[in-house]
């Protein structure tokens, strides 16, 4: 095990605090209409042409789940389907000018509701969570490089 400058009940209250937060989050995405089509509206605007099987695997969501609220917005007419013409099983999905302008809508929305829960915060400690949750992200991910088993096929790989 690696070694630790800081002391194992504050790691375990680090992570307690993040899993709470992280559940919270989460809870919000798939219970709250606004959050859960904020968050499949990210997904697709960063991804022009999507599937939605690659919609459910960024969302960690049931493949259904994505078919009915892409559905759903299409109805509505924030996002576009298409039919892809690689695979004549799957589509594509698109945002629509009108998914655009809700996308910024509700990331406006999301903003204000996140800046009244750091109203009293300093600018400063805003600024630290922020760089904070950057290192972390970028510590989990040298983690997992260095953990990430060799490519290739095992018994193609030169011995040791």
């Amino acid at each position: 095990m690696a070694t630790v400058n800081a002391s194992r009940d504050e790691v375990r209250a680090m992570v307690t605090a993040l899993f709470v937060t992280n559940a919270a989050l989460d809870r919000a995405r798939r219970q709250k209409k606004g959050a859960s089509t904020l968050s499949l509206l990210q997904v697709v605007a960063a991804t022009r042409g999507i599937r939605p099987s690659e919609i459910a695997t960024a969302q960690d969501v049931h493949p259904s789940q994505v078919t009915r609220q892409v559905r759903e917005l299409e109805h509505l007419g924030l996002v576009q389907i298409t039919a892809d013409a690689a695979d004549g099983r799957s589509c594509r999905v698109t945002l629509t000018p009108a998914g655009s302008g809700e996308l910024e809508a509700l990331t406006e929305e999301g903003l204000n509701r996140f800046g009244r829960f750091v109203a009293d915060w300093e600018p400063e400690e805003v600024r630290m969570l922020t760089s904070l949750l950057q290192k972390l992200e970028a510590s989990k991910a040298a983690v997992a490089a260095r953990q990430r088993p060799p490519s290739g096929r095992h018994w193609a790989r030169p011995s040791a």
